[in-house]
């Protein structure tokens, strides 16, 4: 019953960054696998990165690669997504994700992200 709590979102301007977080509630060593989807308003849901919390290897989606990157920091238990060169079309509801042995996958509470000038 991991619980995460997401921090970061709001409105930017086109081409701005903005940097979302996802913490744990426990340790993340816990969790095997945690990245991020998002979901526009065009109802669009994807995966856009992921990453294996033991070995660090982490991978984007095609549609936002070469501007976001996952990454992680084990003292802090958590996340993050960097997100830079921002359009309109990254406008989206942002949720994190973890994968653990013998739990259901835990969810992110979300937070919106608008890209508009």
């Amino acid at each position: 019953q991991a619980q995460l709590v997401q921090s970061g979102g709001g409105l930017v301007e086109p081409g701005g960054s903005l940097r979302l977080s996802c913490a744990t509630s426990g340790s993340i060593s816990r969790h095997y696998f945690m990245g991020w989807y998002r979901q526009t308003p065009r109802n669009e849901r994807e995966m856009i990165a992921n990453i294996h919390v033991r070995g660090g290897l982490a991978t984007v989606a095609d549609s936002v690669k070469g501007r976001f990157s996952v990454s992680k920091e084990d003292a802090q238990n958590s996340i993050y997504l960097q997100m830079n060169s921002l359009k309109s079309s990254d406008t989206a509801i942002y949720t994190c994700f973890a994968d653990t042995l013998g739990a259901q996958r835990a969810w992110g509470q979300g937070t919106q992200v608008t890209v508009s000038p």
